[in-house]
């Protein structure tokens, strides 16, 4: 008898609508690569939310499982990279896009899309740190690449979605100074608990602005949110400072000047966690497990199974949602 699994697929009405549901499917139905694992945990994000409702830019076709994060235990591998039974990783490339993704409970991945868990994490834990985390690792590692240094000041936009949040956290530990920006103003009070220095409205940073350049506040700054806020952030960061950019929930256009980079030596710093090179990738899930470890807020952790993700999905495109959405596969 064919082993089948549980999974929340998408599929769409014919009339341009995309539903989720919760089917039972069979390893068959996999796609044919590397290693066969048994997902323990994946995390919610926005783009799976995305894939989720039909966007075709993220996923083409359909039905299919969401999920580009993953972590558990390999059943099988082809290519004998990796042994049964072993705890690995797997986050990114095209999971969850274009191959079936985390939010059932087996993958088939090719091997390199594979990492070993690191010593130090668990497989609950790498979870919690996700795309979202590994993305907000990426941009301090990038920016410590080009001087952003333990102490300098970094803002943080969208300071309470899962990127924003890791990267706060993050910073705090390695000894950064930490300035954000967010529009839910009830939760000013918890980014002070968890070190960062000043707040400024998403209004503030978001203003229309004619002036090529704007008084500086930061040596630097995380931006998950793209569009105006975007543009002033440039038009405010000191000189030599860098902007890493990994997002664009407000716009994906950017009109701006050259001078805040010809007079002020402002750089922009991309930030693609999808495809990075796997020695970097392999670094960076070691720092998580080891010197950059840190202890997430626990009560911004949402605990759920997949019959309760439909609608986290919605609170997420809704703009509702808070910390980190983990689904458990076990259901402990």
């Amino acid at each position: 008898m064919e082993l089948t699994y549980k999974a929340l697929v998408s599929e769409g009405d014919g009339n341009g609508t995309n539903s989720l549901s919760l089917k039972e499917l069979s390893i068959s139905d996999l796609p044919k690569n590397d290693v066969l694992i048994r997902v323990h945990y994946s995390s919610l994000n926005y783009k799976d939310a995305l894939c989720a409702k039909g966007h075709k830019g993220i996923t083409r076709a359909y039905p299919h499982t969401p999920g580009i994060d993953a972590s558990g235990i390999v059943v099988e591998d082809s290519s004998r990279t990796f042994k049964p039974g072993t705890s690995v990783i797997a986050t990114s490339y095209d999971i969850g896009m274009n191959t079936q993704g985390g939010f059932g409970e087996y993958i088939s991945v090719p091997a390199q899309w594979v990492h070993l868990l690191p010593d130090g994490l668990s497989l609950r834990e790498s979870m919690i740190l996700g795309t979202a985390g590994f993305t907000a690792a990426l941009a301090i590692w990038k920016a410590e690449k080009m001087g952003m240094n333990s102490g300098s000041t970094c803002m943080v936009t969208g300071a309470t979605g899962g990127v924003g949040l890791w990267a706060v956290v993050l910073l705090n530990h390695l000894g950064f100074r930490v300035h954000a920006s967010t529009g839910k103003t009830h939760l000013h009070d918890f980014l002070i608990e968890h070190g960062v220095k000043t707040i400024l409205s998403r209004e503030e940073l978001s203003v229309e602005s004619p002036k090529p350049l704007l008084p500086t506040q930061f040596d630097w700054a995380i931006d998950t949110v793209g569009g105006k806020t975007l543009e002033n952030l440039i038009k405010k960061t000191e000189k030599e400072g860098v902007i890493a950019i990994c997002g664009n929930v407000t716009g994906n256009e950017l009109n701006t000047s050259v001078f805040p980079q010809i007079l002020r030596g402002v750089s922009l710093l991309g930030i693609d966690s999808g495809h990075i090179g796997y020695e970097a990738r392999k670094e960076l899930w070691e720092n998580l497990a080891t010197d950059w470890k840190v202890d997430f807020p626990e009560k911004t952790v949402k605990e759920v199974q997949l019959e309760q993700l439909a609608q986290e999905v919605n609170l997420i495109l809704s703009g509702q949602q808070f910390g980190r959405v983990l689904i458990n596969h076990l259901n402990e």
